[in-house]
């Protein structure tokens, strides 16, 4: 991977599934991310709050705290990082980015690892569209306000 930023990218995963965590974990490290891993929705959002991440990959079904529901607290939160919701549901349950709050969603499938790695490759570096995010943004703040 090819990274001109002095700090590696830096990947929370959240998935109940232990097989499917580590997996995914040495995929992408293979791939030069830096990677932390959590095993419920609770436990992301704890790491989440106590660092900084720019890319979450969350399962939808996990118990108690849903993938969902970790997006919502990501999301009012104010945090620029960018989400990834994986799901073995998510075309029988009609699941987007508008229907989610994900800024991608990726159904689990024998195409998952390959479009996984495009999409954190593509997220990690393009800006939040919405909330505010450093201060040398001064030229994508003054293009989205109106007056």
């Amino acid at each position: 991977m090819k990274n001109s930023l002095s700090a590696p990218v830096r990947i929370l995963l959240a998935d109940d599934n232990q097989h499917g965590l580590l997996a995914r974990r040495m995929i992408l490290q293979d791939q030069g991310f830096e990677v932390e891993t959590a095993t419920s929705g609770e436990e992301a959002w704890e790491f989440f709050q106590a660092r900084h991440f720019d890319v979450v990959v969350t399962d939808y079904r996990m118990k108690q705290m849903n993938g969902s529901e970790l997006i919502k607290l990501i999301r009012t939160s104010g945090s620029a990082a960018r989400v990834i919701m994986l799901s073995g549901f998510a075309n029988a349950m009609g699941m987007t980015e508008a229907s989610t709050g994900a800024d991608l969603v990726i159904a689990k499938s024998n195409k998952e690892v390959p479009e996984l790695v495009r999409g954190v490759k593509k997220l990690a570096h393009i800006p939040m569209r919405r909330g505010p995010s450093s201060a040398g943004s001064t030229a994508a703040r003054g293009a989205r306000k109106a007056g």
